[in-house]
């Protein structure tokens, strides 16, 4: 009798905790982010260009208007006003002012209070993929919501590493959906125990289904080939590429797969959904991780946005491979994304000291474009409704037309894009875009972002470090030809002559990292489609 009651107590215990944290609050994106502008007293905002050139608000691309905030905050000058002349400067008096700005006033702050996560590898798979063998892993990363039982957030990713190889080999970690690549199939003999097995299943659910299958002695519920008929076995179709930020444009791929080329290359893969750490929307900020650490509540205008939460996400899966995967060269691994998830990876390199590269695909606004650049797509896109989320709430501020502050423009923000790609720095850093001809929009501002990656190399330089090797005159200096590869120090730059993708610039990518690293280069592997 006691132990009964004993639990029955402690079972009141748990629902009374349950009944005592505050429910969840239910806004829809344009109720978020009302929110977020009552907490801040803005009154309007300013509305974002068209991405739409026949558009009356059509964005702007006339290279004459298109500084109207020419000069960029000194990325090395303290703030107060001192100058930056040593690394340990950098280090520790400049890099943390840099650090709270961002975190205070574009990107938000991960908080202090972030729940561990619980690793667990659900399906280990020996595969071939293009005829070379891999170790393909599905594993999930289960935050721990014991603080907020009501909101689950279950980290998915996919790790596939070369079989034969060596010794420990450098991974890139890239933003996107992904699955395992070639799942193993059952011989000839276990397929038929499987469909054995099925048919008796069937057989003994209903007389009807025993009489069908017996008209049908032949059939197999499992086909041999994936496609013939049945359930159908066999390697999942490669996942699309990531969706443009610009509607309607499409990505161009002429190359080898990104993660054919790296396997070629002797590399490994880590492919993280960034949805199921923190959803692409609005509506989602009350869930997903930002949710679950402020218990279903809507967000404070310093707390983190989607791209910093995206970020958080790679470094924790990290922290999962360095203690966990002997496999991977936990020193040499690197992040990887295009459009947003370029944004996301441009975001995580500079904030998670132990990526040692990134490859920054198309990131464009939010990410490695000048946000003082007046060129495509603006500040304003991203303090409106549609991409706010990616940012932390005080972002919208500087949109802002009428509040009790009075107004913001891009050019009252502490930092600039420039000083994104400075946190990166000594790593390796490879900005990547391809041509509006082929879907890779003006819009993204290529110009803007090479700008910025010229304003980021006297940090570069400072720290041991090589960059773009011009002059840093981030207002003089234009972009190289197309397919122009300046890969010469570690920050790294290259335009290719294809659309909204990065795989174009894979080959040079993995080519600039292995010489950078020390690593020999491997020999060439078949980089066909998958079998």
């Amino acid at each position: 009798m006691k132990r009964i009651l004993g639990l029955l107590l402690l079972a009141s215990t748990a629902a009374m905790a349950q009944n005592s944290k505050p429910p969840m609050v239910t806004f829809t994106a344009e109720q978020d982010h009302k929110n977020m502008m009552d907490q801040l007293g803005i009154k309007a905002l300013r509305p974002g260009p068209s991405g739409q050139e026949t558009a009356p608000n059509h964005a702007n691309y006339d290279e004459n208007t298109a500084n109207p905030y020419p000069n960029l905050p000194d990325v090395l000058t303290l703030n107060n006003g001192k100058k930056v002349t040593t690394a340990d400067q950098w280090w520790n008096q400049r890099r943390p002012e840099i650090v709270e700005h961002f975190e205070k006033e574009v990107l938000g702050r991960v908080p202090k209070n972030a729940p561990k996560i619980n690793w667990e590898v659900e399906v280990t798979d020996r595969e071939m993929v293009n005829r070379i063998p891999v170790i393909a892993k599905h594993i999930i990363g289960h935050v721990d919501n014991s603080s907020y039982p009501g909101i689950k957030v279950d980290i998915d990713m996919v790790l596939v590493v070369p079989a034969n190889a060596k010794g420990p080999v450098p991974v890139l970690m890239m933003f996107g959906g992904g699955r395992l690549p070639a799942p193993a199939q059952p011989d000839a003999a276990s397929l038929k125990l499987i469909n054995d097995g099925i048919r008796k299943l069937l057989a003994n659910s209903s007389p009807e289904l025993k009489e069908a299958l017996n008209k049908y002695p032949a059939y197999q519920p499992i086909a041999a080939a994936a496609g013939t008929g049945g359930f159908g076995f066999g390697p999942q179709p490669a996942p699309k590429p990531p969706t443009p930020d610009v509607p309607g444009v499409a990505g161009v791929n002429n190359d080898a797969g990104s993660t054919d080329q790296l396997l070629a290359a002797g590399w490994g893969y880590c492919t993280i959904n960034p949805g199921s750490i923190q959803a692409d929307n609005g509506a989602g900020l009350t869930r997903g991780i930002i949710g679950l650490v402020n218990k279903g509540q809507p967000r404070k205008p310093d707390d983190w946005g989607a791209l910093r939460a995206w970020a958080w996400g790679a470094g924790r899966a990290l922290d999962y491979i360095e203690k966990n995967e002997p496999a991977v060269d936990a020193k040499h691994v690197g992040i990887e994304g295009v459009s947003r998830y370029g944004k996301a990876a441009l975001v995580t390199l500079a904030f998670e000291p132990k990526f040692s590269m990134a490859l920054v695909g198309s990131s464009g606004e939010g990410g490695a474009k000048l946000h003082r650049r007046n060129w495509g797509e603006a500040v304003e896109n991203l303090t409106a409704t549609g991409e706010y989320h990616w940012m932390a709430g005080n972002f919208i501020k500087y949109g802002a037309s009428d509040a009790t502050f009075g107004s913001k423009t891009p050019g009252d923000l502490p930092v600039d894009a420039h000083e994104l790609l400075a946190l990166c720095a000594p790593r390796l850093t490879f900005v990547s875009y391809g041509i509006p001809e082929k879907g890779d929009a003006k819009w993204l501002d290529q110009q803007g972002s090479y700008m910025a990656a010229v304003a980021a190399g006297p940090v570069f330089k400072l720290l041991g470090a090589k960059d773009l090797g011009v002059s840093n005159d981030y207002n003089k200096e234009k972009m190289p030809p197309v397919n122009t590869p300046m890969l010469d120090g570690e920050l790294a730059w290259r335009q290719h002559d294809q659309g909204h993708q990065d795989q174009a610039n894979m080959k040079w990518f993995i080519k600039w990292a292995d010489q950078k690293m020390g690593r020999p280069a491997a020999t060439p592997a078949p980089t066909g489609r998958r079998q």
